[in-house]
């Protein structure tokens, strides 16, 4: 009688711990690398744990990644797209999923809450654009097939009226959404209107309550990667750039 329900509990807990290591494998799936780092990064999770990342560290999906001051980050995602996270952003990967052999299953969305990014699109957007979204406070952005930066300035960011230069060299600017696209076009959509921006334009959203409208000149933007940085991990991309603003852009 001992050794049968010793046999029994021993069964128990190899069930248990088996059940438990599938929940923590699909708990943690991994939608992106770190690849490159100039500095500090921080991931915020989404059990509300902090985490100082270095090289390799994986991207989960719900962590919102914090790049310091003087901090440039490159992530790259499964689908073998890729961010570049300039100095002072903060960004949240709301969704990651992606398989290869599986397109209908296929979401991307991420949350821009301040400072910039450059991104260069993988096979998720390039299949299935309606499933990526880049969303700000003002806007969401939907791209296919390109490279762009887009940057958010908040509404409190200019408050210390210092006039200081960020860590681009840019002065202060109007709160909103700036986008840049440097290959391709992006759809840009809010509220209020829609706005095609192409290859060598600015953009820019104010608000959701106003429409998109395209800027004359660069209203100061500047994405320098550091010498140790490639421009690009995707070769195919390796001389296209492109950004874009706080709103719903979608590039075809």
């Amino acid at each position: 009688m001992l050794q049968i329900k010793n046999s029994t509990a021993i069964k128990f807990f190899f069930i248990a711990a088996l059940c438990l290591s599938c929940a923590l494998s699909f708990a943690a799936q991994i939608a992106g690398t770190v690849t490159h780092l100039s500095g500090p990064l921080i991931a915020k999770k989404a059990d509300g744990t902090v985490k100082v990342l270095s090289l390799q560290s994986g991207i989960e999906q719900g962590d919102t990644l914090i790049a310091e001051k003087d901090t440039y980050a490159r992530i790259k995602f499964a689908d073998n797209s890729e961010i570049v996270l300039r100095p002072s952003t903060q960004i949240k990967i709301d969704q990651f999923s992606f398989e290869e052999d599986k397109p209908n299953n296929d979401g991307f969305t991420m949350t821009l809450i301040k400072g910039g990014l450059r991104a260069v699109t993988g096979l998720l957007g390039k299949r299935n654009k309606e499933r990526f979204g880049l969303n700000t406070p003002t806007a969401s952005i939907g791209i296919r097939g390109t490279i762009f930066i887009a940057e958010f300035v908040p509404q409190d960011a200019n408050q210390s009226g210092s006039g200081a230069a960020d860590a681009q060299g840019n002065g202060p600017r109007a709160p909103g959404l700036y986008v840049q696209v440097l290959d391709g076009t992006v759809f840009l959509k809010n509220d209020a209107g829609n706005l095609d921006v192409t290859a060598g334009q600015f953009g820019f959203a104010i608000s959701f309550t106003r429409p998109p409208i395209l800027l004359p000149n660069n209203p100061g933007m500047q994405f320098s990667l550091p010498g140790n940085f490639p421009v690009s991990l995707n070769q195919d991309n390796a001389n296209n750039e492109s950004k874009s603003g706080s709103l719903i852009c979608e590039v075809r």
